[in-house]
C-alpha cells in the first residue's frame, strides 16, 4: 500500500535533504570565530576619520563581539520553543520554508552591516541580523531533528542523528578552513556574503525534505492522523515530561555551554597564548568540528546497535573536564585538547540529543525540542555574555578564568548526567537499552507508555 515510501532508500534520501537544511546555516553561524580579529583590531576603528586604523576591520570591543552571540543564543531560546509548538501544529514543511527563509535574510543583513563601519548603523544593523538569523537556525534544527525522529525512530535513529550533525558540522569545518583565505583573497565584506548564499541552499533544501516527508505521509495513508494528532497537542502538554527529559535537557545545557563559547573564543585564545597566526589558530580551533565531522555517524551507528545512552553521557562529560584544565594551567599543544574536545563532543551530541524523542510522544517531539533547544541557547547566550565580561576586563589572567568558568559548567554536567542515569534506573533505563533490547520489550506489548516512542511508526 505504501509503495516505495516503506523502503530503507526512502528514508535515506529524505535523510539526504534534511541535512542540508543547516549546512549553510552551520558555517555562518561561526563565521565570528574564524573572523574575531579583523573584527576586533584596533578598537577605534569606528571612527571614520582616523587614518592610522586598518581598512578591513570593524573595531568592535571583546562585548559587542560576544552580544553577536549572545543575542543569536537568546533570541534562538525565546524563539524556539513558540517554534516547536509552531511546527508540531503546521507540519515540517511549512517550518522549514519559514525558518531556512529566516536564515537568508539573517544573514545577508548580518553582511550588510559591514558596509556601515564607522557609523552608528553598523553594530545594531549586525545584531539584528544575528536575532533573525538565530530565530531561523535553532528553529530550522527542530524541524530537521522532528523530520529524522519520525522517519528513524526503532530503527537507526542515532546513526541519523549523527549523519544530520556530520553534515552541518561539515559547514562548520569548511567556514574554519576556507574563511580566513577567503578573506584575504576578497575582504571581509564580500566573504560574508558568501556565507549568506551558502544559506539559500538550505531554503533549496526545505522545498525538497518538505515535498518527500509530505509525500512520505500521504502514501503511508498518515497524513491526516499526524494533522490531527497535531492540532490537539498544546502547549500544557509540558507537565506531562517526565523527569528524564528535564534532565536530560539540562545535560545538554551544561555541556553545550563548555562548548560553544570555547569555540566561538578560540581562535583568538589560541593565538594569543600560543602565538600562532590567524589561519593557524583558525586550524587547531575548527579540530573541534573536524573530529565531530568524521565521527557522529560512526559513533551514532554504534549506539543505535549498543545503547548505553546514559552512560556515554556520564562518560563524555567526566572526559571533558582535562581539556579545560590543560588549557587553563599548561603549555601543552591546544591541538590536543581541541581533538580531545571533539572526540567527547561527538560522544555527546550522539548520545543527547536522540535520547529525546525517546522520552517524549511522538506527537510533541517538535515542542520538546524546542523547549531543549530553548535552556540550551539560555545558558550558552549567558555564557557567551560571562566570557565577554572576563575578556573586556583584560586581566593578565583573563583566559584562565575563563577556562576556569568552562570547567564549572562541564561539571555541573557531570551532575545532572549522574541524576538521569539514577532515575532512569529506576524507571526501567530506556535509554540505556540496546536495540535488540528495545525491540524485545516492544513486543512484549507492554502498559509502559515510556516506550511506546521505541516503536516505529514505519514498517520495515
Amino acid at each position: 500500500m505504501c509503495g516505495d515510501v516503506e523502503k530503507p532508500t526512502y528514508r535515506f534520501s529524505v535523510l539526504f535533504f534534511n541535512c542540508l537544511l543547516t549546512f549553510g546555516s552551520y558555517y555562518c553561524f561561526d563565521m565570528p570565530s574564524v573572523l574575531q580579529d579583523q573584527m576586533e583590531k584596533d578598537w577605534h576603528c569606528n571612527k571614520t576619520d582616523n587614518e592610522t586604523c586598518c581598512t578591513d576591520c570593524l573595531g568592535m570591543s571583546p562585548s559587542d563581539y560576544n552580544l553577536l552571540y549572545a543575542v543569536y543564543s537568546w533570541t534562538n531560546a525565546f524563539v524556539v520553543i513558540f517554534a516547536g509548538v509552531f511546527i508540531d501544529k503546521y507540519g515540517n514543511q511549512i517550518g522549514a520554508l519559514l525558518f531556512s527563509a529566516f536564515c537568508v535574510i539573517g544573514s545577508c543583513v548580518f553582511a550588510l552591516g559591514t558596509h556601515y563601519r564607522g557609523t552608528d548603523y553598523m553594530i545594531p544593523l549586525m545584531l539584528f541580523g544575528r536575532l533573525v538569523f538565530g530565530a531561523g537556525n535553532g528553529s530550522l534544527t527542530i524541524v530537521q531533528n522532528r523530520i529524522t525522529s519520525f522517519w528513524f525512530t526503532g530503527k537507526e535513529l542515532a546513526l541519523a542523528f549523527g549523519f544530520t550533525l556530520a553534515f552541518s558540522r561539515l559547514g562548520s569545518v569548511l567556514n574554519f578552513f576556507l574563511t580566513g583565505h577567503l578573506t584575504d583573497a576578497v575582504g571581509l565584506k564580500y566573504t560574508l556574503w558568501i556565507g549568506a548564499g551558502l544559506c539559500g541552499l538550505g531554503f533549496i533544501s526545505s522545498v525538497i525534505v518538505g515535498c518527500l516527508d509530505v509525500h512520505g505521509f500521504r502514501k503511508m495513508g498518515m497524513l491526516d492522523l499526524i494533522n490531527t494528532q497535531s492540532k490537539e497537542m498544546h502547549i500544557s502538554d509540558v507537565k506531562h515530561f517526565s523527569l528524564s527529559y528535564w534532565l536530560v535537557i539540562f545535560t545538554i545545557m551544561f555541556f553545550y555551554n563548555g562548548v560553544f563559547p570555547f569555540v566561538a573564543d578560540a581562535s583568538k585564545f589560541i593565538g594569543d597564548k600560543y602565538d600562532f597566526d590567524d589561519n593557524t589558530a583558525a586550524y587547531i580551533a575548527g579540530a573541534v568540528y573536524d573530529v565531530s565531522l568524521l565521527l557522529s555517524p560512526f559513533l551514532g551507528g554504534l549506539i543505535d546497535i549498543f545503547g548505553k545512552r546514559g552512560i556515554l553521557c556520564i562518560a563524555c562529560s567526566v572526559l571533558t573536564l582535562p581539556v579545560f584544565g590543560l588549557l587553563a594551567f599548561s603549555k601543552v599543544h591546544p591541538l590536543i585538547s581541541t581533538i580531545w574536545l571533539g572526540i567527547m563532543y561527538s560522544v555527546a551530541a550522539a548520545s543527547m540529543w536522540p535520547s529525546i524523542p525517546l522520552v517524549v510522544s511522538q506527537a510533541t517531539i517538535g515542542t520538546a525540542m524546542g523547549i531543549a533547544t530553548s535552556l540550551q541557547m539560555i545558558g550558552v547566550g549567558f555564557s557567551n555574555l560571562i566570557v565577554g565580561e572576563i575578556l573586556t576586563n583584560r586581566s593578565d589572567r583573563s583566559w584562565q578564568y575563563v577556562m576556569i568558568y568552562l570547567f564549572v559548567n562541564i561539571a555541573l554536567c557531570c551532575v545532572t548526567s549522574i541524576a538521569l542515569n539514577y532515575f532512569e534506573m529506576k524507571r526501567g533505563g530506556i535509554l540505556n537499552l540496546s536495540r535488540k533490547e528495545a525491540k524485545d520489550l516492544s513486543d512484549e506489548d507492554t502498559e509502559n507508555t515510556d516506550t511506546e516512542t521505541l516503536v516505529s511508526p514505519i514498517n520495515d
